[in-house]
Order: C-alpha cells, then sequence, then structure tokens
C-alpha cells in the first residue's frame, strides 16, 4: 500500500468519529480483528495514541514499514501519526486501548522525566508481569463496558498504572540504572520550558540556562531518557505542532510557518520535508480531512 493511500481512521474502519465520549476506548484484539479477517491494514491515526497488550497468541507488528513478531506475552506501543498494520492468529487474547491527545498530554506531564513514554513505537515484554498486566487491562476493559459510580477515575487509574510499567521498561532498557532525583528535575522542567517556548524556537543554551545546567548535561538527560538530543525533542515539538495545524487549520504555510517562529517560510518548507520526507502542502493534501 502507498504511502499516499494509507488511510486515517479514529478506530479502525470507523473513518466517522471517535465512538465514545471518554479519552480512552478499550476492546479486545479479537473484537476487532475478527470482522477482518484477523489482519488490520496499514492505517494511522492523527491524534490518537494505542497500547496493544498480547496475552496469548502470536501478533505479527508492522510499523513504519518495519515488521516484527509478538510471540511472547508483550505492550507495543503506537504512537500518533505513526503507520501501523497487523496480523493475528485465531487464538489471540488481549486487548487495544486507545488514547485520545488530551489524555496522552495529561499523562505526559504525569510522567514529565521520561517523555519518550508515548512517543516512540517500541514493545515491551511482558515476562514475569504478565499476569499483572493482564490483570490491569482486563479490569480496565470491565470498567471501560460498565457505567458504574466513579467509573472515570478508575478508568483514569488503570490506565496510569499501565503506563507508569512501561515508562520503567523504557527507564531500564535505555538508562540500565536510575539517573539521580535532581536529574529527573531538570528534565521536567526542559520539558515544560518546550512546551511554553516552542513556538518562539529558544536555543538550546537558552533552555540549558533556564533549567541551570549546561548544555552537555541537558543533552546527557534527553538522550537518556527520551533517546534524542534537546534539539531533537524541540524539532518533534514544533513538528507534531506544525502537522495537527496542516490538518486542523486553514492556515497558509506563510501563516504556519510565522506563528512557528519561521522567519522564512521557505525554511519552515525545508524544515519539514527534512524531517518528514514532504513538502507541508504535500502533507496537507495527503491528509483525508485536513482543513482546505
Amino acid at each position: 500500500m502507498s504511502k499516499v493511500s494509507i488511510p486515517v481512521f479514529k478506530l479502525y474502519g470507523e473513518p466517522l468519529g471517535w465512538p465514545t465520549p471518554d479519552l480512552l476506548h478499550s476492546e479486545s484484539i479479537a473484537a476487532r480483528s475478527r470482522l477482518h479477517h484477523w489482519e488490520i491494514e496499514p492505517h494511522r491515526h492523527a491524534d490518537l495514541w494505542q497500547l496493544l497488550f498480547l496475552y496469548k497468541g502470536r501478533a505479527q507488528i508492522e510499523l513504519e514499514g518495519q515488521v516484527h513478531c509478538l510471540e511472547q506475552s508483550a505492550i507495543q506501543v503506537v504512537p500518533a501519526l505513526c503507520v501501523h498494520g497487523f496480523r493475528f492468529c485465531e487464538d489471540v487474547d488481549g486487548y487495544v486501548v486507545t488514547l485520545a491527545a488530551p489524555l496522552v498530554a495529561l499523562l505526559q506531564r504525569q510522567l514529565a522525566a521520561v517523555p519518550a513514554t508515548l512517543q516512540q513505537g517500541a514493545s515491551y515484554l511482558a515476562g514475569e508481569d504478565a499476569q499483572y498486566l493482564n490483570g490491569l487491562f482486563s479490569r480496565l476493559q470491565a470498567e471501560y463496558q460498565q457505567d458504574l459510580p466513579g467509573r472515570d477515575l478508575q478508568l483514569q487509574a488503570l490506565i496510569n498504572l499501565v503506563v507508569v510499567w512501561i515508562s520503567r521498561q523504557q527507564l531500564r532498557r535505555s538508562v540500565g540504572t536510575p539517573l539521580p532525583e535532581r536529574g529527573r528535575e531538570s528534565l521536567e522542567r526542559f520539558n515544560a520550558l518546550v512546551e511554553r517556548q516552542f513556538r518562539q524556537q529558544p536555543s538550546v543554551e537558552q533552555l540549558a540556562h533556564q533549567v541551570g545546567v549546561s548544555v552537555a548535561t541537558l543533552n546527557t538527560l534527553c538522550r537518556a531518557l527520551a533517546g534524542q538530543s534537546a534539539l531533537q525533542i524541540v524539532h518533534q515539538r514544533l513538528l507534531l505542532e506544525a502537522k495537527r495545524e496542516l490538518v486542523y487549520t486553514r492556515l497558509t504555510i506563510n501563516q504556519l510557518a510565522d506563528s512557528l517562529g519561521f522567519a522564512d517560510p521557505a525554511y519552515f518548507s525545508r524544515f519539514f520535508r527534512r524531517l518528514t520526507g514532504v513538502s507541508p502542502r504535500d502533507f496537507r493534501r495527503r491528509e483525508p480531512g485536513a482543513a482546505t
């Protein structure tokens, strides 16, 4: 399937809208994949993140054209705008939880020291935590399907536990040993500054000064916990906002460039193409439902 024809869905096969007033949606893997002969064709979501929990069975995962197989209990993170597809065995057991952007923003503020937790398309083997995770996901599914007092609070608590588990696996994978608490606090401040100031495009030197660390220390923290340099994190935040505004607003390319702090629209176009492989205009044209 060519990149141009990759569909964008809210949920796979449901292009018309988010089917729930909740900020998350939960269902078993089988519920949707059975309807599509156990194969979910490559597609993407403009502003939704997914957590696929495989408890038993086998899953073939395709992310941005790269294929890998899961044959053990694991969680697969699928970020927004990531092209993904799945193929499952018929006896698969597990769940898919879909998170709306406002909930993801809240989760990432709460886990500011691990900013990439939901931004990397990574899989995490459950190992000895398989039954624990299955308990969380099955409880979340049961709670989602009911309308009981405190439902929203319970759903929030359960998804918090899942995301905390993912963040801890990511920390173990990236650094092996925890960073000092002061380092975590510095990274929290950096992420908050990026969120407030990305439209002004502050330099890494300016951000490091505001955080109160050297540029070298800031880059070490960013690479250890996010897998990216400080500048890459700033650029990815700019890129995310550019994509959102291309899809959801009618701003011209010149207006969009100006709103994101680019003095020269041509430089914005080169920046966007370098990170995505397409021009802003082509990206907007290819996105179904984009404002025109």
